[in-house]
């Protein structure tokens, strides 16, 4: 089963305009454990005192998901995080040659050098270590693969693949992390951007070709056009890949509310997985099918993700709809004042950009049997 690592708590907070304050943390870190996150990703500790003191207050909660702060290949960053008591980190170190240049002078064997010195003393205080490959999408595969070679060698766990610009597809993916994983070297996971759209298709690409581990923001949030998402990982973890995942409709709403009400973000009411109106049902044909079956045109229980299906009356309406809706009002309706209902229902929707609400519907009805 792939693992979950949760990262809202750290790279979903470095979204521009996004500030968590600790009541936010311990809440979202909290339901994201009882949404079934394996692993979270808390914070950087280096940022300073009230960040390390917020890893603290995380790290006490006791919950299951393993939790770890992200560093910078540095031994500084590394003592902070010590400090607070952890123990899992990720080390990021640039992977690719222009960000080797930026950070590094373009020199690869100092990258070399101060990976083996931080790993070699993050292993040997016991953590459980994850290199982050910053950049790994424009990085060489030769560098990638000296990188976890010697990674190996001091003792790390776990590589993190990153598609630090989202400029991946998932052909690409599934090529690149299939050449890395046939080395056997280390574990891989997959952290993916969003500047296409193609983050979450690009990380279960990674786990399609081997990797173990994907990184998740909720409601994809994140720097830039932000990460795969946690509510859509997971549900096509259970539902595509049939990975037994117990979800509460409850917690996953309450959870996605929370970072988007924490982040001040508006949900798009077609989102995947939590919009509001991806259950709704308007197009004739589709709504005439969902009243014979309800799986005809939905791929999983609404009741789910704690939303439920409705057919509203809108343009594209048929008379299966309105008859729906008439009925439920304790009206038969006429199959005459249907066919007449249909254009005028067209018109007014057109042109107020709004939807019919029942009452008017009824009123409608009512006016037409009078004529």
């Amino acid at each position: 089963m792939a693992l979950i690592n949760d990262t809202t708590l750290r790279d979903g907070e470095q979204a521009p305009y996004v500030a968590f304050n600790t009541d936010e943390k311990i809440k979202i870190a909290t339901l994201l454990d009882a949404c079934g996150a394996d692993e979270l990703e808390i914070g950087i500790a280096a940022m300073g005192v009230k960040e390390r003191e917020d890893i603290k207050e995380l790290l006490a909660l006791g919950l299951k998901a393993r939790m770890m702060t992200w560093n910078r290949m540095k031994m500084e960053d590394l003592d902070a995080s010590l400090s607070c008591g952890v123990k899992a980190v990720d080390l990021s170190i640039p992977v690719s040659d222009i960000l080797i240049d930026v950070k590094f002078g373009g020199s690869k064997s100092r990258v070399l050098s101060e990976l083996e010195r931080v790993v070699t003393s993050a292993t040997r205080e016991g953590l459980f270590v994850c290199i982050g490959g910053e950049d790994s999408s424009r990085g060489s595969y030769e560098f990638i693969r000296d990188v976890m070679e010697l990674a190996r060698e001091c003792g790390a766990h776990r590589f993190r693949y990153c598609d630090t610009v989202g400029i991946l597809t998932p052909t690409e993916t599934y090529k690149a992390i299939k050449s890395l994983c046939d080395l056997n070297l280390l574990p891989i996971e997959m952290h993916t951007h969003n500047d296409f759209g193609l983050a979450n298709a690009n990380a279960l690409s990674g786990i399609d070709a081997g990797a173990i581990s994907l990184n998740t923001t909720v409601i994809g949030l994140g720097e830039r056009a932000g990460n795969a998402s946690f509510e859509q990982i997971l549900m096509a973890l259970k539902h595509l890949y049939g990975e037994a995942r117990p979800i509460d409709p409850g917690m996953i709403r309450n959870l996605v509310q929370t970072v988007a009400g924490a982040a001040n973000m508006v949900l798009s009411p077609n989102a995947p997985i939590v919009g509001e109106r991806i259950f709704a049902h308007e197009s004739g044909i589709h709504a005439s099918g969902m009243m014979k079956d309800s799986h005809a045109y939905e791929p999983y229980e609404p009741q789910e993700v704690g939303l439920k299906s409705s057919f509203p009356i809108g343009k594209h309406s048929g008379s299966a709809t309105i008859r729906y809706h008439l009925s439920q009002m304790g009206i038969s309706a006429d199959n005459i004042i249907l066919s007449a209902m249909l254009p005028k229902i067209r018109d007014i929707v057109t042109s107020r950009k709004r939807v019919l609400e029942s009452y008017e519907l009824k009123s409608l009805y009512q006016d037409l049997a009078c004529i």
